[in-house]
């Protein structure tokens, strides 16, 4: 079976899995798998919806999932499921989440499926094939200068007492259009994808947070690497992703940075006038 194959079933999974999300949207039961990093009811029976039917179709594909429902058979076909994707924005009642879903193989995105099932906008792309938004072809930004660039990125929960990303963020802030923090790494990678960003960052990542956003990406002719500008696989520490035309600026921004060279001061705290 090839990747254009994958597409339907991929599809009929996340439309199956945001339903369920939606059906938990009003009354939304938190719990804490740590000191900050929620899990709901929501996200353990969308990911039993879609480890099931994966399992049930293609039993010898290894599958990684968030909340643990996955297994490894061994197999160079892996499912990257993230049942709901931006579950603090979930928990509190705040638009923007998503369903998604990767199929990989030999280090290589085979499809992705990345829904939102509040917006009902269902973004869909398998290699070599171009990348879509409810059918639609779309496409990376051509904007190339990061002065003009609008970026989007990201602060884990769970490692955010060690996560330096906001040195990082602050450089880009005063050295672009804006920074955009969203909290949704799938639905980020997708808004680069259109266009309505021109790049993504985030260190910490976890597989199932990219692995169906990715293969949306690339296929709208974008790019992806880590901090230095090598190849970037699912689960490395450190990506950038960008409409492919802004991205040497921005890993010469994150140079200086890294070595703690900074274009721009960080200000002393605001106080009161007297």
């Amino acid at each position: 079976m090839n990747s254009i194959d994958y597409i339907p079933f991929a599809t009929d999974l996340a439309r199956g899995a945001g339903a369920i999300l939606m059906q938990h949207y009003d009354n939304v039961r938190v719990e804490y798998k740590g000191r900050f990093d929620t899990v709901t009811a929501a996200d353990r029976a969308s990911e039993r919806w879609v480890v099931e039917r994966i399992r049930s179709r293609f039993p010898s594909h290894s599958i990684i999932a968030e909340e643990g429902g996955g297994f490894d058979s061994g197999s160079e076909f892996t499912w990257y499921i993230d049942p709901l994707d931006g579950t603090t924005n979930f928990a509190h009642g705040l638009p923007r989440f998503c369903v998604s879903i990767g199929l990989w193989a030999g280090g290589n995105g085979l499809a992705g499926v990345v829904y939102d099932p509040l917006r009902d906008d269902l973004f869909t792309a398998e290699r070599g094939s171009g990348a879509y938004c409810n059918r639609r072809r779309i496409h990376v930004s051509e904007v190339r200068g990061i002065k003009q660039a609008l970026f989007a990125t990201g602060f884990p929960s769970s490692i955010r007492d060690t996560n330096p990303n906001l040195h990082y963020f602050h450089q880009v802030a005063r050295a672009t259009h804006g920074v955009r923090r969203t909290g949704s790494a799938a639905l980020d990678l997708c808004s680069v994808a259109q266009g309505h960003f021109d790049g993504f960052w985030e260190i910490g990542l976890k597989p199932w947070d990219v692995g169906g956003g990715l293969v949306v990406l690339s296929e709208a002719g974008g790019e992806c690497c880590d901090f230095e500008g090598g190849r970037y696989r699912p689960g490395d520490q450190r990506m950038v992703a960008t409409n492919g035309k802004v991205t040497k600026d921005l890993l010469a921004l994150f140079g200086e940075v890294t070595r703690g060279e900074h274009r721009a001061s960080i200000p002393a705290p605001w106080h009161r006038p007297h």
